[in-house]
C-alpha cells in the first residue's frame, strides 16, 4: 500500500517573511507508519510539483495536513487527489472541530482528528485488511450518508515512545530559514497546553494536560540534527517550552556539557521568566538567542478577558530580563478584542514600542475552530471564508471599531513599530522582506493591475489607490 502524505502551500506572507519549515506533524506520521508502508512526503511550499499537476493517482492513500488558513487550499487539493480515484484522509486542527463540514466536501474518505499518528496508523492497517473497523480510533467518516465517529483516540501519554520524525522522506536541502545568519531547523519536545487561552485552540487539539519528553529524549534528537544534518541552529516550537523550568535548564546544562556550536529559539511565557530569572540565564549561555512571547495587549482588562493570567507590569519585568541575557525577542500582540474601543488598540499599539522587542507581530484577533472564542461570536462573524482567517483580515463584528477602522490601525502597528528609524535600521533584511507583501495585503489584485496597466502609469496608479482604499473601507 502506497500513502502520500502531502502539506499544501501556505499564504504569501510566510514566503516573504523568511518563514520555511518543514511539516514535523506530517514527519512524525509518516516516522510511524514508514517501516510496514510505503510513504512518501510532499511539502508544496518547497515541491518542484504543482499540486495541480501531481500524480496522485500513483497512491493508495493521500494524507492531507489541514489547518484553518489553508483548509480551502488542502480542500481542493483533496478533490484533485479524489478525481484520480485514491482514498482521501485529512487530519488538522481545523478538520478534527469541523469534520462534518470536511466531510461534506465530498472529496474527503475519512477524517483523522487531533493527534494522528496512531489514529492514522490504525485507519492505515484496516484499509490494507489488517484489523476490523472496530479497533480505529479518532476517525470521522461517512457511512451511507449518515455522518459518524469512532470514539476518540487517547493522547499519546509517553512522547519518548515516539520514534523522531521521518526527516529522511522531507528535501531538508529546500528548506532556507535562518537563524542570525544561520541555517536553521525545527524540533518539538512537548505537546499540551493548560492555560486554555480564548483564543488559542491548542489546549483543546493537544490536550489540557502538558507531556513532555525527557530531557535525554531530546537531547539525542538535537544531537541527530547537530551531527548529522549539521545544523547550528534549532527553534524548539513547543506551545510552552518553558513550562516546567527545571526541564528547560537541565535541557540547557546538556547543550553546555555537549560544547555543541548551537543557537536556538522557544516559546515562553511572561509569568514564566518573571518567577524564573535564573532559567533564563541558563538557557542564554547555553544558546538560547531568540524567543516569541504573546504579549498580546497593552490593556489589562484585554488580558483578563483573554484569560493571560499575566499583568503589563509582569511583561516590562520580563523584557528587562531577556534584554539583560541579549535574548532577542519577537512580541506578539492582537488588535480588536470584541469590547476594544480604537483607544485601547492604541494603547496596544503604544505598549508594543515601550517594550520594543526585536520584532513585533501584530494580528487581528481571530476565531479559529475549536477555541472558545469561536463559540463564542458564532453571531458576530463577518464571513466563514476561511481564506481571511489569517490574522490579517477582521472577521468578528466587534462593539466599538468597524472591519474598516481595525484594518487601518493594524496597518498603523506596523508602521509606528518599524517606522521609527532605529527600529527600521536594526531590522532592516527583515523590513525590506515585509514591504513587498504589503501591497499584496491591502491590494491582492496588484499583480492583475501591474500586468493589465503597467504601460499606463496614472491609470495604474488610480486603480491601486482605489483598491487600498476598498481594503480599509470596505466591510463584509
Amino acid at each position: 500500500m502506497r500513502i502520500l502524505l502531502a502539506n499544501p502551500p501556505v499564504g504569501f506572507s510566510y514566503g516573504i517573511l523568511g518563514i520555511s519549515r518543514p511539516p514535523l506533524g506530517l514527519a512524525y506520521i509518516a516516522a510511524v507508519v514508514k517501516d510496514d508502508f510505503e510513504v512518501e512526503i510532499v511539502d508544496f511550499n518547497v515541491a518542484k510539483t504543482d499540486w495541480r499537476k501531481f500524480p496522485y493517482r500513483n497512491y493508495d492513500i493521500v494524507g492531507i495536513s489541514v489547518d484553518t488558513t489553508r483548509c480551502l487550499k488542502a480542500f481542493r487539493i483533496a478533490e484533485v487527489a479524489k478525481a484520480q480515484n485514491t482514498t482521501v484522509v485529512v487530519g488538522g486542527p481545523h478538520v478534527s472541530f469541523l469534520d462534518k463540514e470536511a466531510l461534506a466536501t465530498g472529496y474527503i474518505d475519512y477524517v483523522v482528528r487531533n493527534e494522528g499518528e496512531y489514529s492514522f496508523r490504525t485507519l492505515v492497517e484496516y484499509l490494507a485488511g489488517s484489523i476490523p473497523f472496530d479497533e480505529v480510533r479518532g476517525v470521522s467518516y461517512r457511512d451511507g450518508g449518515v455522518f459518524k465517529r469512532t470514539p476518540d483516540a487517547p493522547f499519546i501519554a509517553d512522547l519518548d515512545s515516539l520514534p523522531f520524525p521521518a526527516r529522511d522522506l522531507l528535501s531538508l536541502e529546500r528548506y532556507n530559514e535562518k537563524m542570525n545568519g544561520r541555517l536553521m531547523t525545527t524540533l518539538t519536545t512537548s505537546r499540551g497546553c493548560p492555560f486554555n487561552c480564548e483564543f488559542c485552540s491548542a489546549s483543546q487539539f493537544s490536550g489540557v494536560k502538558w507531556r513532555a519528553r525527557s530531557v535525554d529524549n531530546v537531547i539525542a534528537e538535537v544531537e541527530v540534527l547537530y551531527e548529522k544534518y549539521g545544523y547550528r541552529a534549532i527553534s524548539f516550537v513547543d506551545d510552552n517550552f518553558t513550562l516546567d523550568p527545571s526541564r528547560a535548564i537541565a535541557i540547557s546544562e546538556e547543550i553546555l556539557k555537549r560544547g555543541w556550536d548551537l543557537i536556538w529559539a522557544a516559546m515562553t511565557r511572561v509569568d514564566t521568566i518573571v518567577k524564573h530569572p535564573e532559567m533564563v540565564r541558563t538557557m542564554a549561555r547555553s544558546g538560547f538567542s531568540w524567543t516569541f512571547i504573546g504579549f498580546e495587549s497593552g490593556t489589562q482588562e484585554t488580558l483578563d478577558k483573554y484569560g493571560k493570567k499575566a499583568t503589563i507590569e509582569d511583561a516590562l519585568k520580563a523584557m528587562e530580563i531577556l534584554k539583560a541575557n541579549k535574548v532577542n525577542v519577537t512580541g506578539a500582540f492582537i488588535l480588536g478584542e470584541l469590547h476594544e474601543t480604537p483607544e485601547m488598540v492604541r494603547q496596544t499599539i503604544n505598549f508594543a514600542k515601550r517594550l520594543d522587542p526585536k520584532r513585533a507581530q501584530f494580528s487581528i484577533l481571530t476565531p479559529y475552530p475549536g477555541t472558545r472564542l469561536f463559540n463564542q461570536v458564532e453571531d458576530r462573524l463577518l464571513s466563514r471564508n476561511w481564506d481571511l482567517y489569517s490574522g490579517m483580515y477582521p472577521t468578528i463584528r466587534l462593539d466599538h471599531i468597524s472591519s474598516g477602522a481595525l484594518r487601518r490601525l493594524f496597518l498603523r502597528a506596523y508602521s509606528e513599530f518599524y517606522g521609527r528609524p532605529r527600529k527600521a535600521i536594526q531590522n532592516f533584511e527583515y523590513v525590506m522582506r515585509v514591504l513587498p507583501a504589503i501591497p499584496r495585503l491591502v491590494a491582492p489584485p496588484l499583480a492583475t493591475m501591474v500586468a493589465t496597466y503597467s504601460t499606463q502609469p496614472v491609470r495604474f496608479a488610480k486603480k491601486y489607490l482605489a483598491a487600498v482604499g476598498r481594503f480599509l473601507t470596505m466591510n463584509y
